[in-house]
C-alpha cells in the first residue's frame, strides 16, 4: 500500500458523554479511494476502518489486500481515523492537556468519528463499519447506539464486553504506570512504559508461536517492544485503557440493525472464540462468524486478505 501522508481536520468544539469539552479538537484521518454520491449529493460509498489499541490512522494496512486493485473494497470511499485518545487525533499527548484530558469512554470515541464524518464530508449513512479489536469495540458500539447509520458491520478479533484476560492486562498495565514513582511525581516513566509494552507482547500472538521462538529470540522482541513502549505518552497509555475496562454492551446486542459478519481466531490469546466471538455472534441478531487458524494469535488478522470472497459474498447478499 502506498504511504500517504494524513490529513487534519479541526472541530471547533467536542463534548464528551461527561459534559466535559474541548475546543479545536483535531482529528487525524487518511482516504482512499474515490467517493460516490446519490441523486441529493450525498457520499453514498464510504466505510470507517478504526484501527486497535496501538494504531493509528495507517493501520488500514491491514486489510490492504481488501482494498487494493481487484480487492472486495476497492469501489468504497474508505476513511481510516487516529482514534480520540491516539497520538495525531485530541489526545492527551498531542493536545498539552496530559492528565487534564477528559476521560473519555467507547462511545466518546464513536461521536468523535461520528461528528467528523458530519462536519467533514457531510454522511450521515455509511455503507459499512469495520474495526479491529479495540477498533471492534467502537464499531459494536457505533452499530448499538446508532443501528441505522451503516448497513453493515465487520468486527475482526474483538469482543462485546471487556472482561478475564483482557481486563487484567489493561489494568495490570495502568498499575506499573500509575504507581511508578516518577509517574506520581508528573515526569514520564519510562521504565514503567517499557514494561507495560513488554507485557502486552506476551498476548500479541498464539502459544505455539512462542513456543517455536528460542529464548534470546524472546529476550530481543520483548528489548523492542520495550523500545516501542518509550515512545508512549503515559496518559494516553493510561486513558485509553480506562476507556477498554469500561467496555461493556451486555443486553444492547439485539439492538444491532446492520448486516454482521464478525472473524475470530482460535489461537487468539485476547479474544479466544469460545470465550469471545461464538458468544458475541449467538446474541447478534442474524450475524454470520468466520472462525480461522493463524499461528499468529490476535495478529493472525493481518492475513484477513485470504477471506476477501468471504466478504464479498456477505457484502453482496441480500
Amino acid at each position: 500500500m502506498e504511504e500517504t501522508q494524513p490529513s487534519y481536520f479541526s472541530m471547533d468544539e467536542f463534548r464528551f458523554e461527561s459534559g466535559k469539552r474541548i475546543t479545536d479538537a483535531v482529528f487525524e484521518y487518511k482516504t482512499i479511494g474515490e467517493p460516490s454520491f446519490d441523486d441529493d449529493g450525498s457520499i453514498n460509498n464510504a466505510l470507517i476502518y478504526i484501527h486497535g489499541w496501538s494504531g493509528d490512522f495507517a493501520s488500514v494496512r491491514r486489510i490492504e489486500g481488501l482494498i487494493e486493485h481487484g480487492g472486495v473494497l476497492e469501489d468504497y470511499f474508505i476513511i481510516s481515523a487516529s482514534s480520540l485518545g491516539s497520538p495525531g487525533s485530541a489526545s492527551p499527548s498531542t493536545t498539552s492537556l496530559g492528565d487534564k484530558f477528559p476521560d473519555y469512554t467507547i462511545l466518546d470515541m464513536v461521536n468523535f468519528q461520528r461528528k467528523f464524518i458530519r462536519d467533514k464530508f457531510g454522511i450521515k449513512r455509511l455503507k459499512g463499519i469495520i474495526g479491529t479489536s479495540m477498533g471492534g469495540f467502537q464499531a459494536l458500539q457505533w452499530a448499538v447506539s446508532y443501528p441505522d447509520e451503516m448497513e453493515f458491520l465487520i468486527p475482526l478479533v474483538t469482543s462485546y464486553r471487556v472482561r478475564g484476560i483482557n481486563y487484567a492486562v489493561f489494568s495490570y498495565m495502568n498499575r506499573i504506570i500509575e504507581e511508578d514513582p516518577v509517574y506520581m511525581a508528573g515526569e514520564k516513566p519510562e521504565r514503567a512504559l517499557s514494561l507495560a509494552s513488554m507485557f502486552m507482547y506476551l498476548y500479541g500472538l498464539s502459544r505455539e508461536y512462542y513456543q517455536g521462538l528460542e529464548n534470546r529470540e524472546i529476550d530481543h522482541a520483548m528489548d523492542d517492544m520495550g523500545l516501542e513502549g518509550l515512545q508512549m505518552d503515559p496518559y494516553d497509555v493510561v486513558w485509553r485503557n480506562r476507556a477498554a475496562m469500561g467496555h461493556d454492551l451486555t443486553g444492547q446486542l439485539h439492538r444491532i440493525r446492520a448486516k454482521t459478519l464478525i472473524f475470530g481466531i482460535r489461537q487468539d490469546q485476547y479474544f479466544p472464540p469460545e470465550l469471545e466471538t461464538v458468544p458475541m455472534a449467538e446474541l447478534i441478531p442474524d450475524s454470520e462468524l468466520v472462525i480461522f487458524d493463524s499461528e499468529y494469535g490476535h495478529l493472525g488478522i493481518n492475513e484477513i486478505w485470504k477471506y476477501g470472497e468471504v466478504i464479498r459474498e456477505f457484502i453482496g447478499s441480500e
